[in-house]
């Protein structure tokens, strides 16, 4: 019986746990106005038939706060790169030399900022609601534990008093992460 209640909290912790990683994850990728090499995570270029990262195909620096610097080492492949980080609508129109492509990342008006703290709100509250959907369905299954009487009553409301804690927990790390996230952008 230990064993099913155990596996039950395991999964919850789980689930739980990808929420969270999805959203920093996803916050990484969101632009605040400075260079992040992040914002190319996604961005994925045709190289030789394979759809590639550029982080696999060359260097990604940071020169200064505004501009990120990707050194492609394979010459051939820069204008597929360019073309790539275009497609990929990140906002931002990549310019090279014939060696070096630079994207030079605009300041961000106060209409953006605002934009952009209400799609970190709106991440925030997907993740709470995949939490809470975890939530539901460890609590689904201790109710059948407790329908097939192999936890009593008391055992039940314990056990859903844990879950609760555990949810508490990762809600409250998920809004601290979207409120730092919200200062980030809104720092001029």
């Amino acid at each position: 019986m230990d064993e099913m209640i155990e596996e039950i909290f395991s999964s919850l912790h789980e689930d739980l746990e990808k929420a969270y990683l999805h959203q920093q994850n996803e916050y990484l990728v969101i632009r605040a106005g400075r260079a992040n090499p992040h914002i190319l995570d996604k961005v994925m270029v045709e190289y030789y038939g394979v759809p590639t990262p550029i982080v696999q195909m060359g260097t990604v620096t940071v020169s200064e706060a505004r501009i990120l610097n990707i050194n492609i080492w394979d010459a051939s492949q820069i204008k597929n790169v360019e073309k790539a980080i275009s497609q990929a609508d990140i906002g931002i129109t990549p310019t090279d030399d014939g060696k070096t492509i630079r994207l030079v990342f605009p300041q961000l008006t106060e209409e953006r900022r605002r934009e952009i703290v209400k799609n970190v709100k709106k991440l925030c509250e997907e993740t709470k609601v995949a939490m809470r959907n975890a939530r539901r369905d460890a609590l689904e299954m201790l109710k059948d534990l407790k329908k097939d009487s192999s936890i009593s009553e008391d055992e039940y409301a314990t056990y859903e008093k844990n879950v609760q804690k555990e949810i508490d927990k990762y809600t409250a790390n998920a809004d601290a992460l979207a409120d730092e996230k919200e200062k980030e952008v809104m720092t001029v």
